[in-house]
Order: C-alpha cells, then structure tokens, then sequence
C-alpha cells in the first residue's frame, strides 16, 4: 500500500492553524484494524525512514550550520529500547518533541528562530480497517523561513508519502 496525499483530518487539532500556515500537507493510508497507538505508528514511521532520507538529513544538517541552523540529526534517530507508553509531553522522539498525545492524535514539532513545525499522526479505526494520517504543519517567521522552505518543500514531498508508505510494511 502507498501512502496518498489527502486532506488534514476534521478532528486533527492542527486543523485550526491550517489558515495562517505557510504550508501544510497530509498523507494517509489504510491499513488492516490496527491496535498500535497514534505515538506508536509515528514511531514506527520514523525508526523505518528509508536511508536515503536520513542521507539527505545529514546534507541538510551540514548546509544549514553553516548559516546559524540548528542540526536536527537523523529522521530515523529515536531510541529502539524506549517504548511508546514511556514517553511524556516535552520529551524528543527522534528530531521533533512530543507536545500532545492522545488515544487518537498524537502532536510533535519544532520551533526554531526561522519557522515551526508540527507533525500530527491521526488515527481513525473503522470496522474493517485503519486509516492513518500523517500531517504537516509549517508556519514560517522570517525570510530564512521562506528560503529553507522553497528548498525542503520539494524534498518533502518525495520523503513524506514514502515515510507514511512503510506503516504498510508488515512487522517482523
């Protein structure tokens, strides 16, 4: 199965900030009924970036020091020994800190000088399956924002859909 592109889900709580944000997509895919929680695919998501994008994360880390950025480290960088249920609010999984989580929504993100960022995984379980929504959330602050934007737009695009694709990947 592969991710598609979609809106952002009614009940996401980034729903409101849609309006103001200089750029936001979602990427949903369906899945057999699934128990995993929302903090739990994200997780998954991340820990099976493909190496590729953690290549190009590593790029990007050495481009944007040389202008005062903040190196963000590896997509797939979040700890395999720390289990979903142990992490709390203010605490990072991976590149992005966890702000909210619930049974149906989980929220991480970054704000740095330049721009914010949230990510929200949504899941909805129906009878006979799962939909799972990656969505995306940029609110820029300056024209750094705007330059770093035209450049990982682009990428992102490519990285989200494949990221979003491996929940489809059955577990060992």
């Amino acid at each position: 199965m592969i991710a598609r592109a979609s809106e952002v889900p009614p009940i996401s709580a980034l729903r409101g900030s849609l309006r103001t944000a200089y750029f936001f997509d979602c990427y949903c895919i369906e899945l057999p009924p699934d128990s995993r929680t929302p903090l739990e695919l994200y997780l998954k998501v991340v820990s099976s970036t493909p190496r590729w994008v953690d290549l190009l994360m590593n790029v990007r880390n050495k481009i944007v020091a040389r202008i005062g950025l903040k190196d963000m480290g590896a997509l797939s960088s979040v700890s395999p020994s720390k289990a979903a249920a142990d992490y709390r609010v203010g605490d990072q999984a991976g590149i992005f800190q966890l702000i909210e989580s619930n049974d149906r929504e989980v929220i991480l993100g970054e704000t740095d000088k330049h721009l914010d960022v949230r990510i929200s995984v949504v899941k909805q379980q129906h009878e006979d399956r799962t939909t799972v929504s990656v969505s995306t959330v940029v609110h820029v602050h300056n024209m750094l924002g705007r330059i770093y934007m035209a450049f990982v737009t682009p990428a992102h695009r490519i990285i989200a859909p494949a990221t979003v694709s491996k929940l489809a990947v059955k577990q060992p």
